[in-house]
């Protein structure tokens, strides 16, 4: 005898498995895979959503049908949308395909699809079963699922410092604290994202390129964040050719002189705080699921207490900085007593090389 639930978990994480291939480039469309069995139970297709505009995962296994599919079974980690966008409804290739059993691992939070797919595939007679491997999908989609929910992007704040809790010396100088390979796994970190957040601060000390090193094309949005609107007017991020970039500013502070400074292809953007929600909102208005946060101290304070962050990443390598003046990663909290300060969990602790990469998720 066979357990069939033992088998049924297994189509579903080879479906999840499939989903987990468009990470890159699947933004701002969740990630999906599909997997086709046939009235016997045996593999017949499959596939997975690549990309915006590209085929849906039910759609592309049903492309690539090697028989027919009728009385068979499909496995999909979300919920079959049933709306016209960019491509076709999914709900409507399934009701036609004489397809017999659905197994959805969770429903979309789309407003647009959110149990109305599984409502239509139950009015065409299909069996559908939902919440297989349910916490492994949930995880694989967080960051389209908190932007469809809290109508902001998932964020992820990332720095460097020393063992002493130093991310710079007090004149700022900060190249390098971590090695090498904690550098270059940086780069691979920023393909997962759809925008890169510093502020102005960061963009006058290091003028950085925040891109992946052409990991992904095409690259991350770059985004900078400025009270003064101060910037330099030679820049690395004004190369519009690389990637694009933003230039988000607090109205109520900056000097809108310093305009002239940035080029054309800068796409600009009046802010009326210095709220970081803010940019989060319009990021994820834009269709960015996914943001990492390269801020200093003061952005990536305000990032926090705003609830802009979910998940941190930190790099921490053997070396002392020391100094009562040298840079910390944050501001002050206020906090005055023990049971306010905030807490991680679910931590991931990697070696790289002598460095320390901890991956910690967030509780706001």
């Amino acid at each position: 005898m066979f357990d069939k639930n033992v088998i049924h978990t297994k189509w579903m994480k080879r479906a999840i498995f499939l989903a987990s291939l468009g990470k890159n480039t699947a933004s701002p469309n969740p990630l999906v895979g599909a997997v086709i069995l046939d009235k016997n139970g045996k593999l017949i297709s499959e596939g997975f959503h690549y990309k915006a505009g590209m085929p849906h995962a039910e759609a592309m296994a049903f492309n690539n049908l090697k028989k027919d599919a009728k009385e068979g079974s499909m496995y999909v980690n979300l919920e079959p949308c049933c709306h016209h966008g960019k491509t076709p409804p999914c709900v409507d290739k399934v009701i036609s395909s004489g397809i017999k059993k659905m197994y959805v691992s969770i429903e979309d939070p789309d407003k647009r699809v959110s149990g109305k797919g599984i409502k239509l595939l139950k009015e065409a007679g299909i069996q559908v079963h939902l919440g297989l491997c349910k916490q492994e999908s949930l995880d694989l989609n967080q960051a389209f699922i908190h932007r469809n929910v809290t109508k902001k992007a998932f964020g992820v704040l990332k720095w460097a410092m020393s063992i002493d809790g130093r991310i710079a010396l007090k004149n700022g100088k900060s190249k390098w604290i971590t090695n090498e390979a904690s550098r270059s796994l940086v780069h691979s970190f920023r393909a997962e994202f759809d925008a890169i957040i510093i502020g102005g601060n960061t963009l006058r000390r290091d003028n950085p390129f925040l891109t992946t090193r052409g990991l992904k094309k095409p690259e991350p949005l770059r985004v900078v964040f400025t009270k003064s609107l101060d910037l330099p007017s030679k820049s690395n991020l004004w190369d519009c050719n690389k990637a694009k970039t933003i230039v988000f500013y607090d109205s109520s502070t900056a000097n809108e002189s310093y305009l002239k400074r940035i080029p054309k292809c800068v796409e600009v953007q009046r802010l009326s705080s210095d709220n970081p929600e803010l940019i989060s909102k319009i990021l994820a208005s834009k269709g960015c699921n996914k943001v990492l946060w390269e801020c200093g101290p003061k952005l990536a304070t305000a990032a926090i207490k705003s609830s802009c962050i979910q998940e941190i990443i930190t790099f921490i390598a053997p070396k002392i900085l020391g100094g009562e003046n040298n840079m910390n990663p944050f501001g002050d909290f206020e906090f005055e007593e023990m049971h306010e300060i905030i807490k991680l969990s679910d931590s991931q602790v990697s070696l790289i090389g002598n460095d320390i990469c901890v991956k910690s998720s967030f509780k706001n």
